[in-house]
């Protein structure tokens, strides 16, 4: 289907992986935050679901799913992706103080 936003070839690239993971962790990690199970933090969270991610996109890509080479570079990988979702992650919070900022500073030239 040419019209999907994704496949399973672009979650084999970074970008499409770091991508979802960004994404996955963005709209579960208050779950995780307020959960007493998990203590291991946000970063592993992350890797978690990138290695998920990779092990799933890579099976339906055609990889077989007996092939402990596969999961052990999706195991390495995952924190290659997790580390690009951080950074996604980073950018946009960055940029939303950057606003934040010029705003403020904007209301306090109206002001004075």
């Amino acid at each position: 289907m040419a019209d999907n936003l994704f496949s399973w070839e672009t979650l084999l690239t970074l970008s499409g992986a770091a991508m979802i993971t960004f994404l996955i962790v963005l709209y579960t990690g208050r779950i995780i935050d307020d959960c007493k199970c998990w203590k291991w933090g946000t970063d592993l969270y992350a890797a978690l679901w990138a290695f998920v991610i990779l092990v799933i996109a890579n099976i339906a890509a055609g990889a077989s799913y007996a092939d402990w080479k596969m999961y052990a570079l999706a195991f390495f990988n995952s924190f290659l992706v997790a580390a690009s979702a951080g950074k996604l992650r980073d950018k946009s919070l960055d940029e939303a103080e950057r606003k934040r900022d010029k705003d403020q500073r904007i209301s306090e030239v109206v002001k004075g």
